[in-house]
């Protein structure tokens, strides 16, 4: 028979503490609390039960579910059967939670956040990148899968502005995941269901807000998309998450969101107000890499990421506006100048450099053909010039 644990409140603040302290300690990125089951730890994208921990209860996940809402209105957990936020433990570190209904009983699920800003080069971004923060206006995307580190990326660039740009900043999250102190920039930070109602809503306010940057969480429905265009057009920066495969994904998904009467207009509107679209995957570092030691047990590199990156130019616009989104692959594949590149690229980069496996960079590759021609072409040998009379 399982162990279980005293369910007082006394005694499951504590025991949450053990379970987040477990959490840092095998260098987890998840925790995943559900009736019936030990806590769930994934650690670099494998799930597996924490041995050292009892059951937990029905009754234990709500009286979780309390300690972590304290005083915020169960509402959206009864109409929605799913409500997020975020929280800091006791050692400062800072988790985004969100609790659902599953077959009438309460489960949590956990994500660890960064407890630093960390560079673009930390990240495996390319620094480049970072050209996007001195934008004055218009409208940049991270784009990807859940899970693929967008709001870190996006905190990155938000650090850099409040770092080397004078004015305002506004984000609107749901929750709050990173807590930006007013650097040279002054930043107010805004959460859906404390501070706003919706999205759309709070977005429409921040622009009476005299912002010189706004970071929208994320845009989903029409009426956020049409108002972030918007918003980039009368000259703000804005900053913003998408959950799409890919950067001709990325638009695409934006697009038909519209009815079909508006497309071709919000085709023109993004190619005048898009920047750029960085599409991102974690894959864990399975590669030549040797094992390290993280919480006292051998284990692999952590994840790194893998990026496509998508920058405006003429033709990249020409060919949003035209509807031809397909042709914008090509282009960013002859464009690596002006910081683009495909998802083949970068995972032939990663391949060669030992970061990752042959058959890690196979499984996420849209065109395995193109990959193995991106990888002969970095493998081979580089020819040196021969200059006369030398």
């Amino acid at each position: 028979m399982e162990k279980t644990e005293p369910n007082n409140e006394a005694a499951l603040e504590e025991r949450l503490g053990r379970i987040l302290a477990e959490c840092i300690a095998k260098d987890a990125s998840d925790i995943h609390l559900t009736p019936g089951n030990k806590p769930y730890l994934r650690v670099h994208g494998q799930m597996n039960p924490a041995a050292d921990f009892g059951v937990l209860s029905g009754d234990d996940l709500e009286r979780l579910a309390d300690i972590l809402l304290g005083s915020r209105s169960r509402t959206p957990l009864q109409s929605n059967g799913a409500i997020d936020g975020a929280m800091s433990a006791s050692d400062g570190t800072r988790y985004r939670y969100n609790i659902f209904r599953c077959q009438s009983q309460l489960s949590i699920a956990l994500r660890k956040l960064e407890d630093e800003f960390r560079s673009l080069s930390d990240l495996g971004l390319p620094e480049n990148l970072y050209e996007l923060c001195d934008l004055p206006d218009g409208l940049v995307i991270l784009a990807g899968p859940t899970g693929s580190g967008k709001s870190t990326t996006l905190a990155t660039l938000l650090n850099r502005i409040n770092q080397k740009r004078h004015g305002h900043i506004v984000t609107i999250e749901d929750p709050i995941e990173y807590i930006h102190k007013p650097l040279n920039c002054l930043v107010n930070q805004r959460e859906i269901g404390k501070d706003a109602a919706s999205f759309n809503e709070a977005l429409v306010s921040a622009m009476r807000q005299d912002p010189d940057v706004i970071l929208v969480g994320e845009i989903r429905d029409l009426n956020t998309i049409r108002t972030a265009i918007t918003a980039a057009e009368t000259g703000h920066l804005v900053l913003t998450t998408v959950h799409a495969s890919d950067c001709v994904g990325t638009v695409e998904r934006l697009v038909s969101v519209f009815p079909a009467n508006e497309q071709d207009g919000i085709r023109r509107q993004l190619s005048l107000v898009l920047k750029a679209i960085i599409n991102q995957h974690l894959i864990v570092s399975d590669g030549v890499q040797k094992k390290i030691v993280i919480g006292g047990e051998p284990t692999r590199r952590r994840r790194v990421i893998c990026s496509e990156i998508l920058r405006m130019n003429a033709a990249v616009a020409h060919l949003i506006a035209m509807g031809k989104s397909a042709q914008i692959y090509s282009t960013m594949e002859t464009h690596r100048s002006l910081g683009m590149q495909t998802l083949e690229q970068d995972l032939a980069r990663l391949w060669v450099s030992g970061a990752i496996s042959e058959a890690s960079a196979l499984a996420l590759s849209k065109s395995p053909k193109i990959l193995r021609d991106r990888v002969a072409l970095l493998k081979k040998p580089r020819r040196s010039l021969r200059i006369e009379g030398k």
